[in-house]
């Protein structure tokens, strides 16, 4: 009696297109992320928590990890200071709260040590909020769909237009190297101001 070799099927995962397939940019605007927290206080009965959850991740450049595993013990409300801990070797650094995330944030505080939870009064995760962000962008009405990081992209884009410099920016976002900064300060259109004079 012979043993039949196994038959497997050659099977391969579709492969992926490019970002620039899904959406023209990497990035929000300050005005769409605007709409997406107003968007995302509007939906359900867990509307503060999201719109809290999506300032936090624009205002500080948080990685989804980064964001589900924020804990109280972070938050000095205060004095207004946030221990922001970077995912992925990141530099650790210390951001000021301003008024609309404090305001923001006081609802929320709870019994759990984490500043993110769900109804049941576990942590978030960054399945929940890659599905909130996704929704939240469609009741937004945004004409692309969006994604957590895109927040993470929009807080770059956004300080690099205000014109903060390379390093200081890096050290915001956590950024180790500053290749992974310069491409914020590559979009920045100030940058072109002088170039045609009518």
């Amino acid at each position: 009696m012979s043993e039949a070799a196994p038959t497997t099927a050659n099977r391969t995962l579709p492969k992926r297109l490019p970002n620039s397939a899904y959406r023209v940019r990497e990035y929000l605007t300050e005005k769409e992320v605007e709409r997406l927290i107003e968007a995302a206080r509007k939906r359900g009965r867990n509307g503060p928590r999201d719109a809290a959850a999506i300032l936090l991740a624009y205002r500080h450049g948080f990685r989804a990890a980064e964001l589900c595993s924020l804990r109280w013990s972070q938050v000095d409300l205060r004095n207004g200071r946030l221990h922001v801990n970077r995912a992925k070797g990141g530099i650790e650094s210390v951001h000021p709260l301003h008024g609309p995330e404090l305001r923001a944030l006081r609802p929320l505080q709870g019994s759990s040590p984490y500043v993110f939870v769900t109804e049941a009064g576990t942590p978030t995760t960054t399945a929940w909020f890659l599905r909130m962000v996704q929704r939240t962008g469609k009741a937004a009405n945004l004409p692309f769909a969006v994604h957590p990081h895109m927040l993470r992209h929009s807080t770059g884009y956004k300080l690099a237009n205000d014109g903060h410099d390379t390093r200081s920016l890096a050290h915001y976002l956590g950024h180790r190297n500053l290749q992974s900064t310069a491409r914020y300060t590559a979009l920045a259109p100030d940058r072109f101001k002088g170039f045609w004079k009518d």
